[in-house]
């Protein structure tokens, strides 16, 4: 974040008036105005936010929320092992301490191949049961399998595979943030089945573990009932509302969707609601790769695989697999209400094994691998031999952005009550782009020592950068914000060819 340079002779003061003329010509006149004056503030405190839905936008005037593109780092697993194969997916990876642990299903259905697309030196192995297998990392980036000894495949238990009964299709576990968990259940999964006696009842059951290698059944009995749950049906702990939620697969009018249910112990849940989407077009979401975003926990993000049954990219499949995928974006403040957007997060891309009918699963879970990025994993060319999972980023925050072009515009948020001294800011602007910060009180007023010109001239491309503003004295205040905590306010955003992933008040 760079100060307006001070001027000096000649040179300094053509450069201040450059500046100064800038600013006043990139200054809308139009000034924000409460539009619902009788709601209450939001209360941010000092969590972050990331400009992921309209959650604190009020007003937006040549600017938009705009996805980013996810960068490929390559492959970083082949499903290659003789009990894993051309179906294994349904990956899961979370941090665990100094660990990143991942679970996927070894699977290998070769019915499913593409026999006109497989090269004669790629013969898939044959088909044997499903299980649930276990990898992991020090970095994220380079995993590894260890050899535990449990299961036995092909007469030998040299392996990694942790589970093999009912439920290994799509067992998805979790580590358990709840400081009252019991120490022997700190790992948690669930994972479908069928109920013995009625074999069309799909169940949801649960499974935990001491270590997040040996598992048991929590009970015989299954936790939630009123869902299709053929697919990866995922389980965490928010710990904002010290509940667990559950989010898995039902269909709506023959069309795949979510639902979402709570508990306090993990045993007695809500029924499930179904996913509000607002006026988003019907989607048949496969997979829904749901995580609280672990910088803040209060937000849901998802990248759930979208298929299109109707479109079929191979007529070698037309009659016994059709239909093409690729994986969208989406947030909620509480897995019923999402954000959806419509355009791709993530496309099929050049390599036409990505088009076939279930490529292109995101696996469940976000990681950190720097401190500047995250990483999530894909499956892609699914029901290949070169089934495999490719690692793709984006910068810390960097789903979306609130985004401006060259010709500028401005954000204005809703009103909203904070705590902290200092407003932190997360964005990116081209060498000739900016932003500035107006702070406003609730009626959409500026407030002196906050006007817009009184804004330090913001440019370059943060993570997390202080606002920081000086009095025009020249003095500067250490914490200027104190005097706001808790009163209600508003930010202006002026913005060109610049865009903003998040703030905090810290």
């Amino acid at each position: 974040m760079k100060p307006i340079p001070a001027p000096s002779a000649d040179r300094g003061r053509s450069l201040g008036l450059f500046a100064l003329a800038s600013a006043l010509w990139f200054t809308p006149v139009v000034r924000a105005v409460a539009t619902s004056p009788a709601a209450p503030p939001l209360a941010l405190g000092s969590r972050l936010e990331l400009m992921v839905d309209d959650f604190l936008i009020d007003r937006l005037e040549g600017v938009r929320l705009q996805q980013q593109t996810p960068q490929s780092m390559g492959t970083v697993f082949h499903f290659d092992r003789p009990w894993e194969g051309v179906t294994s997916g349904y990956t899961s990876v979370f941090k665990d301490g100094d660990r990143y642990r991942m679970y996927y299903r070894g699977s290998s259905d070769p019915g499913y191949t593409i026999k006109a697309t497989v090269k004669p030196d790629e013969i898939p192995v044959p088909t044997h049961p499903q299980f649930t297998c276990y990898a992991e990392s020090k970095d994220g980036i380079t995993w590894t399998r260890p050899n535990l000894g449990l299961h036995e495949f092909n007469g030998s238990k040299d392996n990694n595979i942790i589970w093999v009964d009912r439920g290994s299709h799509n067992f998805a576990p979790f580590k358990d943030e709840n400081p009252a968990a019991p120490a022997d259940q700190r790992y948690k999964a669930v994972a479908s089945s069928n109920y013995d006696g009625d074999k069309r009842k799909p169940i949801l059951i649960a499974f935990v573990s001491a270590d997040g290698i040996r598992w048991r059944k929590l009970r015989e009995e299954p936790i939630i009932t009123d869902g299709a749950f053929d697919s990866l049906n995922l389980v965490f702990w928010d710990s904002p509302r010290q509940e667990y939620v559950a989010i898995y697969r039902d269909f709506i009018h023959g069309v795949r969707s979510i639902k979402c249910a709570r508990s306090k112990d993990f045993l007695t849940w809500t029924a499930g609601e179904w996913g509000d989407f607002g006026d988003a077009p019907p989607a048949n979401l496969y997979t829904n790769a749901t995580t609280p975003y672990f910088r803040a926990p209060h937000l849901y993000l998802a990248l759930p695989r979208r298929f299109m049954p109707w479109k079929t990219y191979f007529p070698e499949m037309a009659s016994s697999s059709p239909g093409t995928s690729d994986a969208v974006f989406m947030s909620s403040r509480d897995g019923v209400k999402w954000h959806r957007f419509e355009e791709a997060f993530l496309r099929p891309g050049l390599h036409e094994r990505n088009w076939a009918h279930r490529a292109n699963t995101p696996a469940a879970g976000l990681l950190a691998t720097g401190p500047e990025e995250i990483s999530f994993y894909v499956e892609r060319d699914y029901t290949f031999p070169s089934n495999r999972l490719e690692r793709l980023t984006v910068r810390t925050d960097g789903f979306v952005s609130a985004h401006a072009g060259y010709p500028g515009g401005e954000l204005v948020t809703k009103p909203f009550t904070f705590t902290g001294s200092s407003l932190v800011l997360n964005y990116s602007t081209s060498a000739s782009g900016s932003i500035r910060v107006e702070i406003q009180n609730s009626e959409g007023q500026p407030l002196p020592g906050f006007l817009l010109e009184e804004s330090p001239l913001i440019f370059g491309d943060k993570i997390a950068e202080a606002v920081d503003w000086k009095h025009p004295q020249g003095r500067t205040d250490r914490s200027p914000l104190s005097r706001l905590v808790g009163k209600p306010i508003r930010l202006r955003f002026v913005m060109r060819d610049a865009d903003l992933f998040s703030l905090q008040f810290k």
